[in-house]
């Protein structure tokens, strides 16, 4: 299959899918993130993939959403735009071979949430993780509320969503979030290694774990994707929000009221 916002190649049992918008810092522009869940479900329904690598092109894995696309929606506008992407998290959750992220780079906002979508992460030492949303008036999306707390508990997951400053590959590995830390010009070929040995194990026994893991621990996601919607579409339209951005681009601290 061909994309205009991927690259994606498949080696043996592996499908690797690379975020393809260098020049954005692989921000998950709408066509990206329908694109993803294209290659998701070729990926599900061909019987040779056995694991899927998810990793950017250049320098960053994904520095989250797009803001410049963000600037003029309505709450009712924004909220139909994060449930625009309510499938993708699904099926990365409801697909039944393994995914793992290989942050090459930047995973800053919903880049940082969808590396947690995965099912393991391996980072290479010089990738950060933020949770920026706070530092343009935004709140936390693409599911990054419920699992942020459930993989590093709610006082760790507040403080990394509240103060939105970044953390180092190591910091995220002692959190508990990433798997393993590699020296990033072997993050490919480590990856790799990783997803051969896992391709050879009984895909049915990962598939099912899988499936009955994430529907045990995430009964309750379709009721926060609501809300995150909700609230996020809140958020698109507050004066902090225009604030945050224009200070973004500017490159400098915002001015935050609290409207």
């Amino acid at each position: 299959m061909e994309f205009q916002s991927l690259l994606t190649e498949k080696k043996g049992g592996t499908y690797i899918i690379r975020l393809n918008e260098p020049s954005k810092r692989n921000a998950l522009i709408m066509e990206m993130r329908l694109e993803l869940q294209k290659a998701l479900e070729y990926a599900e329904q061909n019987d040779e993939i056995k694991c899927i690598i998810l990793t950017g092109e250049g320098k960053a894995f994904s520095a989250g959403g797009d803001l410049t696309a963000l600037k003029e929606l309505t709450p009712l506008q924004g909220r139909e735009r994060l449930q625009a992407s309510q499938p993708l998290i699904l099926k990365m959750l409801e697909i039944e071979k393994p995914i793992i992220a290989a942050v090459n780079g930047a995973a800053a906002g919903a880049g940082f949430s969808l590396t947690l979508l995965c099912d393991l992460i391996i980072a290479a030492d010089n990738a950060f993780f933020v949770q920026s949303f706070v530092n343009v008036g935004l709140i936390p999306d693409f599911a990054a509320l419920h699992f942020l707390p459930i993989l590093i508990g709610h006082q760790r997951a507040k403080e990394l969503m509240f103060m939105g400053e970044r953390i180092t590959a190591e910091e995220a590995k002692e959190l508990g979030f990433v798997n393993r830390v590699v020296p990033a010009d072997r993050l490919l070929e480590e990856a790799e290694s990783f997803a051969e040995k896992m391709s050879k194990k009984a895909p049915v026994s990962i598939g099912m774990a899988k499936k009955i893991m994430n529907q045990h621990l995430n009964r309750d996601l379709r009721v926060l994707l609501e809300m995150e919607a909700q609230g996020q579409g809140i958020a698109f339209n507050t004066e902090d929000f225009k604030e945050g951005v224009q200070a973004f681009f500017e490159k400098r601290e915002p001015e935050f009221k609290g409207k």
